[in-house]
């Protein structure tokens, strides 16, 4: 069994910084790609940031130059540094690892982490 635990979230004001963490555990043999996502309250759930087992990273035209996708292998954790955030910023966010374990590979959402950007 794999769980995920996201933190990081929370109230900031607009211009402000946020990191957010997302810890995998469990029988994990091996962590391939890892997304970001978000969805905001009335829209669909969008990909912020894609890191790869290489470290190659992609982000959503909306959050470039902004946003910074991790990870830490040795420990299984991913991380998203979001700076100059914008109130259009608010919503839920979720970590989407593709995780091989004893159970095969699949990808496992966290539970969800809300960041408001409000003055």
């Amino acid at each position: 069994q794999v769980q995920l635990v996201e933190s990081g979230g929370g109230l900031v004001q607009p211009g402000g910084s946020l990191r957010l963490s997302c810890a995998a555990s469990g029988n994990i043999f091996s962590i391939n790609a890892v997304d970001w996502y978000r969805q905001a309250p009335g829209k669909q759930r969008e990909l912020v940031a894609t890191i790869t087992s290489g470290g190659s990273t992609n982000y959503a035209d909306s959050v470039k130059g902004r946003f910074t996708i991790s990870r830490s292998n040795a420990k299984n954790t991913f991380f998203l540094q979001m700076n100059s955030l914008k109130p259009e910023d608010t919503a839920v966010y979720y970590c989407n690892p593709a995780v091989t374990s004893g159970l095969g590979k699949y990808n496992y959402w966290g539970q969800g982490t809300q960041v408001t950007v409000s003055s």
